[in-house]
């Protein structure tokens, strides 16, 4: 369903409870410890490839046949984003054709996907055109293509050599990989690792790269939840390819798990409990919904904080935007913790995700303005000064940011929506007066850019975009109150529409978060929805 049919049907339906939508979230966050995700197209693909023994396989192959786009690509709409998961499910379903008896469709379903797969490959996303685009900022993504492309350039060398299995003039070719892409960094990897070399922490998320080197890595090891790097496909190149010989195995018991959460797709990372808890609880909470909060959950976000604050979840490595969004919900519920560990991320002009980071987000030194600032505004510690000049780096460095038109990108998620409310939100709050013009060309930028539908969106109007569009708004000061009062009720029908009309399900909705995949954490986006229609209700002439 579109945006504006959403909208049409979400007119004529009674507005959502909003309490109660938020106490299922809240509800929810206990009753599914592990977290609410769309499936990925790349990892299910992955965990097809490399585990095809596990339960769910021929739901695999099947929920990829069935995601595959009409012009034989998967994924968003941006050709940047769709290489990815292309080059995944063509390895996998390639694979797959292979095998002595295909699983999830007939033969001739499977080599009429891989060939218009292979065409898109070959003539768009890895020919002269994708040689020149420009990739979006996707972790591992310069290990993940070149691994990718080396496993479909096999198959097709074999196919070359036997029955073309349907593949025609694709058959021993070979892809040439966009414009900054080759496989010299992974090679390297690759190289150090089997000379028994230390694996960096944040490559264990995408482990399977690697290849054969991965199975039964001896400096590697579950976590308590059996995961391996908090990743399917980590885990599955880590059993490899036939079941393991202990029964009991946990990272065979996390993958099934996993597995059977959506039938047999899976989705890119996972568990995400304290990243899903903190950005829940504090969308909430900051929008003044009125939720009770159990003891445990507020436990959950405090007790991991150490030295270097914490994970995501077990299995990742402690970083500076959960770390922040952790001590800001902390704030929130009346536990504040001192945000000294986020010290540890402090650069000469920023702060950076994690210590070794490739590149730089805007967002998470939004969040982390948001948790120093929180904590002042709520204790008013005796080293105050200490924290006022972290939050003046981050703002100054935020304010030095901005794209002209108003608005900010993010390394975190495909939505410049996303990245303008996080940015302009913690400016607005804890920013100082020097930030003023920032938040309001931000203001402008977003008036100027709602769809005819009342929705905002990169590619197409959605309730997501359309909440963090609507939050920016009515957090960030008075101003155009006239405009804004008549941009909140156009939105108004698309954010119900969200709640009314669409369930609650990890597999609605387009995903717009960055990890290997694009992804949708589903209790966080419906969060950001409830937050915005209960500010919105609370905003004067809206009705």
């Amino acid at each position: 369903m579109s945006v504006s049919e959403e909208t049409a049907v979400a007119a004529v339906v009674p507005a959502p409870d909003l309490v109660a939508n938020a106490a299922r979230l809240v509800d929810g966050l206990v009753l599914w410890p592990w977290g609410q995700v769309s499936p990925s197209v790349y990892e299910t693909a992955r965990v097809a490839s490399l585990t095809p023994w596990l339960s769910g396989h021929a739901e695999r192959i099947a929920f990829l046949v069935r995601t595959q786009r009409a012009d034989g690509a998967w994924g968003a709409p941006d050709d940047g984003y769709a290489l990815v998961p292309t080059l995944s499910a063509t390895e996998a379903l390639l694979r797959e054709l292979r095998r002595e008896r295909p699983a999830g469709a007939t033969p001739a379903v499977l080599a009429d996907a891989v060939a218009r797969a292979l065409h898109v490959l070959f003539t768009r996303l890895c020919g002269p055109d994708g040689a020149r685009r420009e990739l979006p900022d996707m972790p591992a993504v310069e290990l993940i293509a070149p691994s990718l492309a080396e496993r479909i350039d096999g198959h097709l060398a074999a196919l070359g050599h036997g029955p073309d299995g349907g593949m025609g003039d694709f058959a021993g070719r070979t892809l040439t990989l966009p414009a900054g892409l080759s496989g010299r960094k992974l090679a390297l990897v690759r190289a150090v690792i089997g000379a028994g070399g230390d694996l960096p922490p944040k490559l264990l998320h995408a482990l399977e790269i690697i290849g054969d080197l991965a199975v039964a890595l001896p400096v590697v090891s579950p976590e308590p939840t059996g995961t391996i790097g908090a990743a399917p496909a980590a885990t599955a190149a880590w059993l490899g390819p036939e079941p393991p010989r202990d029964a009991g195995s946990p990272a065979r018991w996390y993958l099934e798990t996993v597995s059977h959460q959506h039938g047999g797709p899976v989705p890119v990372g996972f568990p995400l409990t304290v990243f899903e808890r903190g950005w829940v609880l504090a969308w909430l909470l900051r929008a003044g919904v009125p939720v009770t909060v159990p003891p445990e959950l507020t436990l959950s976000l405090t007790a991991p904080l150490g030295a270097a604050g914490t994970p995501a979840a077990d299995g990742l490595p402690a970083d500076a935007d959960t770390t922040s969004g952790a001590l800001y919900a902390l704030a929130l519920l009346g536990a504040p913790r001192p945000p000294d560990p986020l010290f540890i991320y402090e650069l000469d002009t920023r702060f950076c995700t994690w210590q070794g980071e490739e590149g730089a987000s805007l967002t998470t030194n939004a969040h982390v303005l948001e948790a120093f600032g929180a904590y002042v505004a709520s204790v008013r510690p005796a080293d105050d000064a200490r924290y006022r000049a972290a939050m003046a780096k981050a703002a100054a460095w935020l304010r030095g940011c901005q794209r002209e038109d108003g608005s900010w990108t993010d390394r975190w998620h495909a939505s410049p929506y996303y990245a303008t409310a996080c940015c302009a939100i913690a400016l607005a709050k804890f920013g100082g007066a020097g930030s003023a013009e920032a938040v309001a060309a931000a203001r402008r930028w977003v008036l100027a850019t709602q769809r005819p539908d009342g929705s905002w969106g990169r590619w197409e109007g959605t309730a997501e975009e359309t909440a963090y569009a609507v939050q920016l708004l009515l957090l960030t000061g008075a101003g155009n109150a006239a405009q804004v009062a008549d941009a909140v009720a156009r939105a108004r029908p698309v954010l119900r529409a969200e709640l009314a009309v669409v369930p609650a399900g990890p597999d609605l909705g387009p995903a717009l978060w960055h990890d290997k995949d694009l992804y949708r954490p589903t209790a966080i986006v419906r969060a950001a929805v409830v937050a915005a229609l209960w500010l919105g209700d609370g905003f004067p002439d809206v009705n």
